[in-house]
């Protein structure tokens, strides 16, 4: 017997929106204050809803902003495995710079990381939160391609985890150069290269 699905609703369906339009609230908050200057009042008050509706879920600021920028930045991460490391790799090149060229990404992310630098409890957090996930994603793509033989079986994980990412922010955010589709194929090849892939070139 098959067994269906019943849709959400009544307080399911209200509770679903009132954690949408908190998340919508604390990214625009984070885009317009930055975080030293964002209060839990005034995300709730831009949400529509309650303080005790954020307290319920998060028992203060930094817990907040983390989940929620966790909830927007893990996901741009994730890439379909295309069958090839040079696939895979030109897919997570487009899916860091989306991720990295996103007007939220782009106004929030800076000041984050200004601010992190001044507090530890907040670094940690993000690294746990949105750091170490995006990278074990990227692991697992860097991972198959090693199973499939693309890559050496003594490849350096962490090391070409930054050799990938590294050069997108650095065009985008510290140099302020476009970065192209011409770019991220150039790119590609160049990565192929610098970590041994044992794949055919274009």
């Amino acid at each position: 017997m098959t067994e269906t699905r019943r849709a959400p609703t009544g307080a399911a369906v209200l509770q679903s929106r009132v954690t949408r339009a908190i998340t919508e609230a604390v990214l625009d908050e984070l885009a317009e204050r930055g975080y030293g200057r964002l209060s839990m009042e005034a995300v709730a008050r831009r949400a529509g809803v309650g303080k005790s509706a954020l307290y319920r879920r998060w028992p203060a600021k930094r817990d907040m902003v983390v989940t929620v920028i966790s909830e927007f930045s893990v996901p741009r991460a994730e890439v379909p495995d295309t069958g090839s490391l040079r696939g895979d790799l030109l897919a997570t090149l487009h899916a860091i710079h989306e991720w990295l060229a996103h007007p939220r990404t782009a106004t929030i992310l800076p000041d984050l990381t200004a601010e992190a630098a001044r507090n530890p409890d907040l670094a940690e957090a993000m690294r746990d939160a949105v750091g170490e996930p995006r990278r074990a994603l990227g692991a697992a793509t860097l991972r198959r391609a090693v199973e499939r033989g693309e890559l050496p079986s003594d490849l350096d994980v962490e090391l070409a985890l930054d050799l990938v990412a590294a050069p997108i922010y650095w065009r985008a955010n510290v140099r302020g150069v476009p970065v192209t589709a011409a770019y991220l194929e150039d790119l590609a090849e160049h990565l192929l290269r610098a970590l041994g892939a044992a794949v055919p070139r274009r």
